[in-house]
């Protein structure tokens, strides 16, 4: 995978993608949730990039993507998304989107309806207003003091058991947050935006429709939020195919990389 830039009035966004573009391959886009990085998805690269051209990106704000001002919203994450993959020859994507990686496909998906192939949920969230309570939505936008003031080290710990039910999974998330080691401050601003950002968009109250081919996967023991009540309603509502996966967590593609991977080839073979 080569490492490049996208220049951005806020930024750079640091991103990575195989050596050439195939045009007669189809494209995958990868995109990790809030404060984790390219990393979540090495499973998944490792066992798609001979398969497919594909894309993941270290999210604005993020690891790499850093110094970044907390200037933007999520359409503008999605816009500037759509810049770098015009710029790699990705036509068509097909977005993968982890957690808050979800949240910026179904903004693409608003955006650039006839661009987008296919859009696979992994332990996501519908945009939808319609979702969640006002209590929820009060919470999302004052997020940054708790992650500022809540001990280190008691952050470490929920955020890795938290997300994962796996060795690899956990330890794969504690090394991404270890990127944040000694900069609580830092950790707190890019969480705290970024659950801002997404409260935003969701009072914006646009219809936020997945036109396109869709498939939703949520692993049976994610406790993140209100993910497993959220990814039955949305199934429920749209009638979007759900895959449950079983002793998974919020981060199920690090958990059950194998039944994840067969599960993102299978939709991306049936397009």
């Amino acid at each position: 995978m080569i490492e490049k830039q996208f220049e951005t009035r806020c930024g750079n966004i640091h991103y990575f993608t195989g050596e050439n573009v195939d045009k007669e391959k189809k494209n995958l886009v990868f995109l990790p949730g809030l404060t984790a990085d390219h990393r979540l998805f090495d499973k998944q690269i490792a066992y798609f990039k001979d398969k497919y051209n594909v894309f993941v990106w270290d999210a604005p704000g993020h690891a790499s993507s850093w110094p970044f001002s907390f200037d933007f919203t999520l359409m503008d994450k999605a816009k500037w998304l759509d810049h770098i993959l015009e710029k790699e020859g990705m036509d068509r994507p097909i977005i993968i989107g982890q957690s808050m990686g979800g949240y910026v496909g179904q903004a693409y998906a608003q955006l650039f309806p006839e661009k987008l192939k296919g859009f696979v949920s992994v332990d996501s969230a519908p945009l939808q207003r319609k979702y969640l309570t006002v209590a929820e939505l009060w919470l999302l936008k004052r997020m940054e003091p708790v992650y500022r003031y809540y001990p280190w080290k008691s952050l470490l710990k929920s955020g890795t058991k938290g997300v994962a039910t796996t060795a690899y999974g956990r330890s794969l998330m504690y090394d991404m947050m270890m990127t944040y080691d000694g900069n609580q401050e830092r950790y707190a601003k890019l969480s705290g935006h970024g659950f801002r950002i997404l409260a935003e968009a969701i009072e914006e109250n646009l219809p936020y429709e997945v036109t396109c081919p869709a498939l939703l996967i949520c692993g049976e023991k994610d406790k993140a939020g209100s993910c497993i009540r959220y990814s039955k309603a949305w199934h429920k509502n749209t009638g979007i195919r759900l895959e449950w996966i079983k002793d998974a967590g919020h981060n199920s593609n690090t958990d059950k990389p194998e039944i994840v991977n067969r599960l993102i080839e299978e939709f991306v073979e049936s397009l």
